[in-house]
């Protein structure tokens, strides 16, 4: 073969390469980018089934309510081990808290890490028995990947499994548990740390040592997001809890503005479009709006509006000038971003949900506990498209769904599921 033509041969697989890498969708964190649960593939299927559309599952070594994140060619999950299994419930002394690493094409298990936890943490009763001990998504910068376990602390791993620090932010315990999810902001890991220890705080992204603490973070189980404000400002992190919703200087910790919000504990996180934050939670069920930007107390100046709807524990997403979500009822909804108007209110056969809805592809994915999943078409009607089911597992589904380059990751406490067109 003439050097000229393999010469060409070579670049165009060079550039084949480069073009695969370029298109690959990442999904770093809880909900992906920004935390808005929102991604921009296409051609995920409505429907599946046990039979249908299911390019892969793995069974899963524990039990689990955090969600799967990718990265390249990998996948991340946690779960935990040796106790707390259902009506198994074993010994706490056995309780380990696990990352996995997963070729996310195949389904294949490349790593497994795990750490015992916290000797201290609640039995297996109660409102534990909701979700376990492995609620928070891992987080990933491409090079580190970070799980929280809680009381049992902050641990990161390289991209090949070596552990690189084991850190606490706190050992005190609930008997809701815990469930916020790490955020990784620059050479930072930031922890919403109001079960552990009533504070937000960051830790240094290479060796796991405190950065910034902040205090009074009361009744908060929700992940922080990073704002940008419009006109090109600051980054603000903003953290929702009870009685106010918060803006800090995500680098040192500052408070930078406050906003009176829901008198109650707070689950949901909040997501932002334009630089205004929507925050949604509480038993009774409150949404409101607020613009970022503002110094010391905003309420009067910056909260757009406030209606009495809104969810428990999922959270919603943004599309369109519109806020999505089901509730931990099974209730959806459709509000109007810009006014508050609540356009759709409508009972599902969901019941007792806790994962946060997912939009891709012209369509909300939203998961229920023990009802599957739901399809809707993205517009403020919201008419039904699917109902999906997997028979064979009876388990839990507390997972939100993961969706990148045309795959879905589905996770059960018994299973991880690849679904995709076939």
């Amino acid at each position: 073969m003439p050097i000229m033509s393999r010469t060409l041969m070579s670049f165009a697989a060079l550039c084949c390469m480069a073009a695969a890498t370029t298109q690959a969708q990442e999904w770093p964190r809880f909900r992906g980018e920004q935390g808005a649960g929102t991604s921009e593939t296409t051609g995920l299927p409505a429907t599946w089934s046990e039979s249908e559309n299911i390019v892969w599952k793995l069974e899963m070594p524990g039990y689990g309510a955090s969600s799967p994140i990718l990265w390249g060619e990998k996948l991340f999950i946690t779960c935990y081990t040796g106790y707390g299994q259902g009506g198994e419930d074993g010994e706490k002394a056995d309780l380990h808290g696990q990352t996995l690493c997963i070729n996310r094409h195949t389904g294949e298990s490349i790593w497994d890490m795990s750490i015992p936890t916290f000797r201290g943490e609640r039995q297996y009763e109660g409102f534990i028995r909701e979700h376990g001990y492995s609620s928070a998504t891992p987080a990933t910068d491409g090079n580190h990947v970070v799980s929280f376990f809680g009381a049992s602390g902050v641990v990161a791993y390289d991209m090949e499994g070596n552990e690189l620090w084991r850190t606490s932010v706190g050992t005190k315990t609930h008997n809701f548990g815990s469930g916020t999810s790490p955020v990784i902001f620059g050479s930072l890991v930031i922890i919403n740390a109001s079960v552990e220890s009533d504070a937000l705080v960051a830790l240094n992204l290479a060796n796991g040592s405190e950065v910034w603490r902040t205090e009074d973070i009361p009744r908060s189980w929700n992940t922080p997001v990073i704002v940008q404000p419009p006109g090109g400002g600051e980054p603000e992190l903003v953290v929702n809890m009870q009685g106010v919703l918060k803006g800090y200087n995500p680098r040192t910790g500052e408070e930078l503005w406050r906003c009176d919000a829901i008198p109650d504990y707070i689950c949901p996180s909040v997501i932002t479009h334009d630089g205004i934050v929507y925050a949604i939670g509480g038993r009774r069920s409150q949404c409101l709006a607020v613009r970022t930007g503002g110094r010391g107390d905003v309420t009067e100046s910056h909260k757009l509006w406030q209606i009495d709807v809104g969810s428990n524990v999922p959270s919603p997403v943004y599309h369109e000038g519109h806020l999505y979500w089901m509730n931990h009822r099974g209730l959806v909804y459709c509000v109007d971003a810009d006014s508050g108007e609540i356009i759709t209110q409508k009972r599902t056969s969901a019941g007792k949900t806790y994962a946060s809805v997912t939009y891709a592809d012209g369509r909300l994915y939203a998961v229920s506990r023990e009802n599957g999943a739901f399809v809707f078409e993205a517009t403020p009607e919201m008419p039904e498209l699917a109902h999906n089911e997997i028979a064979g597992d009876e388990t839990i589904f507390n997972g939100s769904p993961t969706v990148a380059d045309g795959r879905m990751y589905l996770r059960s406490d018994a299973a991880l599921y690849c679904i995709g067109k076939q």
